[in-house]
């Protein structure tokens, strides 16, 4: 697994399907993503984030310049920019056991902002990004 290494990022227009809340998080995204993407066109040039707001998992994909923001199938969000603490999980399918606990680890933060979502950002197939918001 990389170091941890400070990023900024901007905030990041998408739309989302929710997890089934009381669930735990690990359990939530699955079904949340498999909603998701049932509903896309293609999976082709999209992003996918998930995202942890209030305890819900929200399965996330970006929208793009050509999508009807009046028809589109899911609702829509803002993933909040600004200071994340990052880590990368390289082959994270054959390693999803690790990122429950490395999330963990990124949120031990002293300069945790809490008012902020923490984020997996899918870079792709074989790379996964964990941020957890700070100050």
């Amino acid at each position: 697994m990389a170091s941890e290494s400070i990023v900024q990022i901007s905030d990041v227009a998408v739309m989302y399907v929710a997890g089934e809340r009381g669930k735990p998080i690990s359990a939530q995204a699955p079904g949340a993503f498999d909603k998701l993407e049932a509903k896309l066109v293609t999976l082709k040039g999209r992003h996918f984030y998930g995202a942890v707001v209030d305890g819900e998992y929200r399965a996330c994909v970006t929208l793009r310049a050509e999508d009807d923001r009046n028809h589109l199938p899911h609702p829509t969000w803002i993933i909040p920019g600004g200071k994340y603490a990052r880590r990368k999980i390289a082959d994270w399918e054959k390693h999803r056991s690790e990122i429950g606990p490395t999330m963990m680890r990124l949120r031990d933060r002293k300069d945790l902002d809490v008012t902020r979502p923490c984020i997996e950002y899918y870079r792709s197939q074989r790379e996964l990004l964990l941020m957890v918001p700070i100050f």
